[in-house]
């Protein structure tokens, strides 16, 4: 069996989609969560020009130092400048954001002058040189790569953009994802159940997680337990996708034909790996697309999907550097049960306790299939491979679910 590192070094070796390469533009109101396909440059500096980081006054250090006391020779507002001639021994009034005069050597907010009867102003310490200046190019200097190709576009970056006058980004297309379940037992959600019958959550449970990831979803609905429907519809859905995600069907019963089929029409790169829950989990390579097989246990489905396929939609999609979910250690706030063997996916809570420790508790029973232990969850109790039961006090491993559990 190999380790989730092994798997996740074969994962990440995965070249984009051939579709990546039908470029769209899109304007920034569309391109959210999308992958940007080229390194964006900034066409001007940002701030454009010298402003102000305050309400106060602009002033010129020579002349503090011959007097603390000075006149005020106009206003520059933002968006209204101080144009006039800018007179020895005087100070210019100036609000946040607005142009500074040419000649500032810094900018006294108001909270620490004096405003005189005759409306002098009066200063109490020497500023420092530059002091509340915002200069030319001190956040984006002209031509910096400000997105790189193969970031995602989000509510950082496409404000960034939008504020250097870029109305249009070039973006990789959407992953087509086709998803389909299999087995006799399986009843889609609404249809009454009949005797050893279950309805089919898995397929519901991954569509929800695709959409977080902006996928373009093919449903290719259930897949009754016969080989010759089941490599038919592998067929169809690969000439139609850039992945084709299956539920079920990848153990070693009689009536599991995924790995079977996928041996047919295309390659296996791995199969079982040393994680709980998670074991029978296939990745591999059909003619037109890229294939991975969740199990069929519900909990089992959901880990595989988060830790494995994740990052197979991420390179798929053009993303260039993918971002493995964080992890911090925790205090184990109640006894974990644990078998050596295999890296263990436990749900569990975390927070800060009454002492200020990050601590966490295991959340329900850990089966495979006793879903309903999410509801209460935040994060996965990681328990590395060779380590056994724990007690309560031991720092354990936890990684707090990302957007597409939350």
């Amino acid at each position: 069996m190999l380790s989730l590192e092994q798997a996740l070094d074969y994962i990440l070796e995965t070249p984009p989609a051939d579709s990546m390469k039908n470029i769209e533009t899109l304007s920034l109101e569309q391109a959210h969560n999308r992958v940007c396909a080229q390194n964006v440059i900034s066409p001007i500096n940002v701030p454009s020009f010298d402003n102000s980081a305050m309400d106060g006054y602009a002033v010129r250090l020579k002349d503090l130092t011959q007097t603390m006391t000075l006149p005020i020779a106009g206003k520059s507002f933002a968006g209204n400048p101080f144009t006039d001639q800018w007179q020895p021994l005087s100070v210019v009034r100036i609000m946040t954001g607005a142009m500074i005069p040419e000649g500032t050597d810094a900018v006294v907010m108001q909270e620490d002058v004096t405003v005189n009867e005759d409306g002098s102003v009066t200063f109490n310490t020497l500023p420092k040189i530059n002091q509340n200046i915002r200069r030319v190019g001190e956040d984006v200097k002209q031509g910096d790569v400000v997105v790189k190709c193969g970031q995602f576009l989000n509510q950082f970056s496409l404000p960034l953009l939008a504020s250097l006058g870029i109305p249009q980004v070039k973006v990789f297309p959407r992953l087509k994802v086709a998803v389909l379940s299999t087995g006799d037992e399986l009843v889609p959600v609404g249809q009454p159940l009949k005797e050893g019958q279950i309805y089919d959550t898995n397929r519901f449970a991954v569509k929800l997680m695709l959409e977080k990831m902006n996928c373009e979803i093919l449903d290719f609905g259930i897949l009754p337990d016969r080989e010759a429907e089941f490599e038919a519809a592998f067929i169809d859905a690969q000439k139609q996708a850039d992945l084709v995600i299956t539920s079920g069907g990848v153990s070693v019963g009689e009536a599991d034909f995924t790995k079977t089929v996928l041996e047919k029409v295309g390659k296996i790169n791995f199969w079982k790996l040393a994680i709980k829950p998670g074991k029978p989990f296939a990745f591999g390579k059909l003619e037109h697309a890229w294939f991975c097989g969740l199990p069929g246990n519900p909990v089992s489905a959901l880990v595989t999907f988060y830790q494995l396929v994740q990052p197979v939609i991420a390179r798929l999609s053009g993303v260039a550097e993918y971002q493995r979910p964080m992890q911090f250690p925790a205090l184990a706030a109640k006894d974990l049960k644990k078998a050596v063997g295999r890296l263990d996916f436990q749900r569990g809570f975390y927070q800060i306790n009454a002492q200020g420790q990050l601590e966490v508790h295991p959340v329900g029973f850990q089966g495979s299939h006793m879903f309903s232990s999410f509801m209460q969850s935040n994060c996965f109790i990681v328990l590395e491979r060779e380590r056994g039961n724990v007690c309560a006090g031991e720092t354990v491993t936890i990684e707090p679910f990302n957007h597409i559990l939350t």
